[in-house]
């Protein structure tokens, strides 16, 4: 399918084209008629795959309609709410982008930085608005958000917000809407927790489930390293030192655990920064575009911060920590191999980790390669390893190739 096969508007056709977007991705192609038709929608993909412009886009198109040419006082039509600041930037900018030749206007809103910028151009009126869950509530007590008009209300990431305690700023926030509103909830991961949300706050929606929660990239070549918990520093300056690593993102458990291991590498003289909660906003903005112009080679975040890192071309995915729910590795690995580039994803695995790693390889259902030729080996008790493999036999998801759709490797550009 092509973009100019899904009906919208000229307008919007004008933009996505201008950006060099042919195809759209699998759930975009299967999210947007539904949504153009006023249904409830819970889509799931994996990160990369175009969630952003799956709902952005079908929003923007109705809009246009509604509001058309009006002059009158803008109010808001469509909320997305998202869990963190960096994702609500990236969302806000999605649909700056491809409304750019309507008149529709968004303001996206977090805490950490001064409200008053925020709070004069809700004065003068907006249609859509991109929000954190904590200011947005904020606004609307200080009166500042009406929410009466909603014609579209976006759950965006919802298993993370539900992981960062958000669930009842979510339902104070659904209150506040129309009960005839449009409900879309989109995620990475589909747990039963968020089965149960969609329950409460969707009303017979359709379902978009492009890829297995389970399914990991085939573009992505998976490597596994039993190391002592203490020496994983060593491991980490190792690889990057000897394989000439660059544009890495570690993963760390905990914003503590972040912190250390940007020191450990800056002692050895490596470029180094982290990105997590405790940051302000300015800092990490400025973290993410360093990382991203390449003026920093290694960033270390937590799970949630890594949600607001979209970067196409991502080589190398590190996780320091295994975690200890299996599809956030499926979420983690995902930020390399994307849009048909290649990608390496490199765990560490201690040994009161392995429960973590069983889990992990019961739900991916792929044999990862096991690396015993490093410096830093478990003393005693090693897991039986995964037999080495030729260099380019051991993708990911290898089970899964055939699945592989022609039409993606026509793709040169997707929309992300």
């Amino acid at each position: 399918m092509l973009f100019e096969d899904l009906s919208l508007s000229k307008s919007i056709q004008k933009a996505v084209f201008e950006e060099g977007y042919l195809n759209p991705t699998p759930i975009q192609e299967q999210s947007i008629p539904i949504v153009l038709a006023g249904r409830d929608l819970i889509g799931c993909a994996q990160t990369g795959t175009g969630k952003t412009a799956a709902f952005a886009i079908p929003i923007i198109h109705q809009l246009h309609r509604i509001v058309g040419s009006s002059k009158k006082a803008k109010q808001i039509r469509a909320l997305i709410v998202t869990p963190t600041r960096e994702l609500a930037v990236q969302i806000g900018q999605s649909f700056d982008t491809y409304a750019k030749y309507t008149n529709l206007t968004q303001l996206t809103i977090f805490g950490g930085v001064s409200q008053n910028p925020q709070v004069d151009t809700l004065k003068n009126g907006v249609d859509i608005l991109v929000a954190t869950p904590g200011r947005l509530l904020d606004l609307q007590k200080q009166g500042f958000i009406d929410l009466d008009h909603l014609h579209t209300l976006v759950l965006d990431e919802a298993d993370q917000m539900l992981d960062m305690g958000f669930i009842n700023d979510v339902k104070k926030i659904v209150k506040l809407t129309p009960k005839n509103r449009q409900t879309l909830l989109f995620s990475a991961t589909m747990p039963i927790a968020i089965r149960e949300l969609a329950e409460m706050f969707l009303q017979d929606p359709a379902k978009v489930e492009v890829s297995p929660v389970s399914s990991t990239a085939e573009t992505v070549e998976q490597r596994v390293y039993f190391v002592e918990k203490t020496e994983k520093r060593n491991l980490l300056y190792h690889l990057i030192k000897n394989e000439n690593l660059s544009n890495v993102l570690v993963f760390s458990r905990t914003k503590h655990g972040a912190d250390n291991v940007v020191k450990a590498l800056r002692k050895k003289d490596i470029p180094a920064e982290a990105i997590h909660g405790d940051k302000s906003q300015n800092a990490r903005q400025r973290v993410l575009d360093a990382f991203k112009n390449k003026e920093v080679g290694v960033l270390v975040a937590t799970d949630i911060a890594a949600r607001g890192i979209d970067i196409d071309q991502l080589p190398f995915v590190i996780n320091f920590d295994l975690p200890n729910i299996p599809e956030t590795y499926v979420h983690r690995i995902g930020r390399t191999g994307r849009a048909g580039n290649g990608g390496v994803a490199i765990s560490f695995c201690g040994k009161d980790e392995q429960p973590y790693w069983k889990d992990i390889q019961k739900l991916i259902k792929v044999d990862v390669k096991t690396i015993t030729d490093h410096p830093y080996p478990w003393h005693s008790g090693s897991p039986e390893a995964t037999p080495e493999k030729p260099k380019n036999s051991n993708r990911s998801g290898g089970a899964h190739k055939s699945r592989k759709s022609n039409a993606s490797k026509q793709n040169k550009k997707r929309w992300y």
